[in-house]
C-alpha cells in the first residue's frame, strides 16, 4: 500500500530552480512518484511512496523558505497512481492567469468541514465549485452552481459575466484540495465581494472528516492521480480514466459502441479526428509491445498531471 500525499503552500521562492534538483533527488532515492510544481509563488503537487518516504519530502519542504507550516493530506492506493516523478518549473502552480492575485494577502473566510453543511444550506449563501466540468460531472456538493468551465483560468471571466446574479449574497467556494479556492477567494475580495468563504482543506478534507450520514456531498470526487475518485473515507472510486481524453468515465461506459481502449469513448468520441484516432491506436500498440517486453512505456495509462489545474 503506497501513501499519497497531496500538498500545496503559497510563499515565496525568490529561485524555484534552485530548489528542483535536491527534490528530484530526495524524491528518487525515496521512491517517490508523482509531479511537484515549483513557481515563485510556491510549491503544489502530489505524489506517492512509501510512507518513510513521504515523511523525509515532507521534512524536506517544511526546511524550504516559508513553508514551515505547510499543510498536507494522505491518503493510499493499492496501485502505482502515477508512472514516474517530475519536479516542474512553471509561471503559477496552479494557473488562473491574474497576476494580482496574491492569497499570501488575504483570503475568504475558512470554514471547517464540521461548520460547512450550516453554511451552504443558509439561504443567503451562494455555493459555486470552482473546479473544472469533468470533475463537477461525477460528484458536487447539494445545491452547489456549476459554472461548465472547461479550466480554472476561464473563472475569472465566467465570475463578470455572472456577477449580477449574486447580489447581496455571500459567496461559498470549494474545490479538490483548497488551492484553487485561495487564488479564487483573493481574486474575488479584489472586486469587492464583501462576504467569500472557502471549505478549509476542500473536498479531500470533508470527505475524510464528515461521515456519510452527515453528508451534503453527492458522488464521488475526482483525483489527479491513477486512483481517479475517492468517496467518504477516500476510499478509492469506482471511476476509470479515459486515455484518449483524460476524463472520467465508468467501469461500464467501457460496453458502450463509443469506446475504445486509448483511443475514444462516448464523452470525446466526436472531438477527435480519424487522424488522431489513428495516432491513439498506434500509441496504444507501442504501449502493449512495450508491455510485452517487460517494460513501461511514456505514455502508459496513468495519470500524468497529479495536481489541480
Amino acid at each position: 500500500m503506497l501513501t499519497v500525499c497531496a500538498l500545496y503552500h503559497f510563499t515565496r521562492f525568490d529561485d524555484p530552480s534552485a530548489l528542483r534538483q535536491p527534490l528530484l533527488d530526495l524524491c528518487r532515492d525515496q521512491a517517490i512518484i508523482g509531479t511537484l510544481l515549483l513557481a515563485r509563488e510556491g510549491i503544489n503537487g502530489t505524489v506517492a511512496g512509501p510512507r518513510a518516504g513521504i515523511d523525509r519530502l515532507l521534512a524536506h519542504i517544511r526546511a524550504l523558505p516559508g513553508c514551515a507550516d505547510i499543510e498536507w493530506k494522505l491518503s493510499t492506493a493499492a496501485e502505482r497512481p502515477f508512472a514516474r516523478m517530475k519536479v516542474r518549473l512553471k509561471k503559477e502552480i496552479v494557473t488562473m492567469g491574474q497576476p494580482d492575485v496574491d492569497p499570501r494577502a488575504r483570503v475568504g473566510h475558512y470554514v471547517e468541514p464540521k461548520d460547512w453543511n450550516d453554511l451552504i444550506r443558509a439561504p443567503d449563501v451562494v455555493t459555486i465549485d470552482t473546479r473544472n466540468d469533468y470533475e463537477i460531472a461525477i460528484g458536487t456538493f447539494e445545491g452547489a452552481l456549476d459554472p461548465e468551465t472547461a479550466t480554472f483560468r476561464e473563472f475569472p471571466a465566467w465570475w463578470e459575466e455572472n456577477k449580477d446574479r449574486f447580489h447581496n449574497k455571500r459567496i461559498a467556494m470549494f474545490c479538490t484540495g483548497g488551492i484553487r479556492c485561495e487564488k479564487s477567494t483573493n481574486w474575488l475580495l479584489g472586486q469587492g465581494v464583501p462576504e467569500v468563504y472557502h471549505l478549509r482543506g476542500g473536498i479531500l478534507k470533508y470527505l475524510e472528516e464528515v461521515p456519510a450520514g452527515d453528508s451534503a456531498w453527492e458522488g464521488e470526487c475526482f483525483v489527479f492521480d491513477g486512483r481517479v475518485s475517492v468517496g467518504h473515507g477516500l476510499a478509492e472510486g469506482p471511476h476509470i480514466l479515459c486515455h484518449a481524453c483524460r476524463r472520467p468515465i465508468l467501469p461500464a461506459d467501457q460496453t458502450r459502441p463509443e469506446y475504445e481502449h486509448g483511443v475514444s469513448c462516448h464523452l470525446c468520441i466526436d472531438e477527435t479526428t480519424a487522424d488522431d484516432k489513428a495516432r491513439f491506436r498506434e500509441r496504444q500498440k507501442q504501449i502493449r509491445l512495450a508491455e510485452e517486453r517487460g517494460e513501461r512505456h511514456l505514455h502508459a495509462d496513468v495519470t500524468d498531471e497529479p495536481f489541480e489545474s
